[in-house]
């Protein structure tokens, strides 16, 4: 089987609102694309009809598949999945709100090609779009988070938590197969491992499109914190085979 150019891996849990444009944008996107891509959508225990929804769009769109349990583990564990099951030479993760498109992989290309192992989307960067901004509240909360992040497993990056990330396929495989958090604070781990495998990273700026149905809420911050703090314990006791 040919392997395709890019492998695009959405998470999901309870997404039936919010997925299907996320998928027709997407579909959308890569008709005029010019290379090959696989969409996985990966079912974290949705007790709504997204398996139903996923099920009919992969009659209409060949190269999507799906992958998941019927139990709840946490996005970290989904996008996990995901990147492991992916073929692609590349390989991306994105949320179903689609609140940073498809389209921003035109911006993260030319990384690639001056060699980076890993491109991030960032919400902070120069150039960075926020519409509308976020709540005062969040805006709060992911400072304060930042500031742990950046003083604990991730210095010198300034958004861990957006989620558009790409990865080469030999990085992804590397990174995820080492990774070990199921909940919110996946980012921070994978960027600190990253870092400890001395892969290359570049962070380009986003234009993030913010949806009031978000399913982040202040206790998945705490979460967050906590999955941060593991992990850097983890790296100083080298739990992790780098």
């Amino acid at each position: 089987m040919t392997q395709p150019f890019i492998s695009i891996i959405i998470p999901v849990r309870d997404e039936a609102k919010r997925l299907p444009l996320t998928l027709v944008d997407i579909d959308r996107y890569l008709a005029g694309a010019g290379y090959s891509a696989e969409v996985i959508v990966v079912n974290d225990g949705s007790t709504d009809a997204t398996p139903g929804i996923v099920e009919r769009f992969a009659q209409l769109m060949p190269n999507l598949r799906t992958i998941g349990d019927k139990n709840n583990h946490g996005k970290g564990w989904a996008v996990r999945q995901g990147m492991l099951s992916g073929r692609g030479h590349l390989r991306l993760f994105m949320d179903a709100d689609n609140a940073v498109s498809l389209d921003h992989l035109e911006q993260a290309l030319p990384y690639f090609k001056n060699g980076a192992d890993i491109v991030i989307g960032s919400r902070t960067v120069p150039g960075a779009k926020l519409d509308p901004p976020q709540p005062i509240w969040k805006r709060a909360l992911g400072k304060a988070g930042n500031l742990v992040i950046q003083a604990t497993v991730a210095p010198g990056i300034w958004d861990t938590q957006c989620g558009f990330k790409v990865f080469t396929g030999e990085a992804a495989e590397r990174i995820f197969g080492l990774a070990k958090l199921d909940g919110w604070g996946f980012d921070a781990e994978i960027i600190a491992l990253a870092r400890a495998a001395e892969l290359k990273l570049k962070e380009f700026p986003v234009h993030w499109i913010g949806d009031p149905r978000s399913t982040v809420h202040g206790p998945d911050y705490l979460s967050t914190f906590t999955d941060v703090l593991l992990t850097k314990w983890r790296l100083s006791r080298r739990r992790y085979n780098i």
